[in-house]
């Protein structure tokens, strides 16, 4: 299992419409991110800014995030979600969400 850590900012004008839409995820679009090895995801919001966390416990993380990107309704979720979300300039290549550096960790 890998823990991750990623981060992206909310547009000021469509936070309401961010945690709307968030707070009745389509059960096609949770189905996937359980099939694509995604477990305790989370995201949080601080003023404009989203964390999110989840623990992947499958073996190709690049493969399940293009079969991921590959379903109909994430892909229709994002048509809704994308343009709510200004992504960090100093993201990675390909990455919309910043994926974070794990500093720290305890049980």
């Amino acid at each position: 299992m890998r823990r991750y850590g990623q981060i992206i900012k909310v547009r000021p004008d469509r936070i309401e419409d961010y945690e709307r839409i968030h707070a009745a995820v389509w059960p096609d679009v949770l189905a996937t991110i359980h099939a694509c090895n995604m477990r305790n995801y989370s995201i949080f919001r601080y003023g404009t800014w989203l964390f999110a966390y989840f623990e992947y416990i499958g073996n190709d993380f690049a493969a399940d995030m293009k079969k991921m990107a590959a379903d109909p309704q994430t892909q229709e979720w994002w048509k809704h979600t994308d343009p709510m979300q200004e992504p960090v300039e100093d993201r990675g290549e390909g990455e919309w969400w910043a994926t974070m550096k794990e500093v720290f960790h305890t049980y």
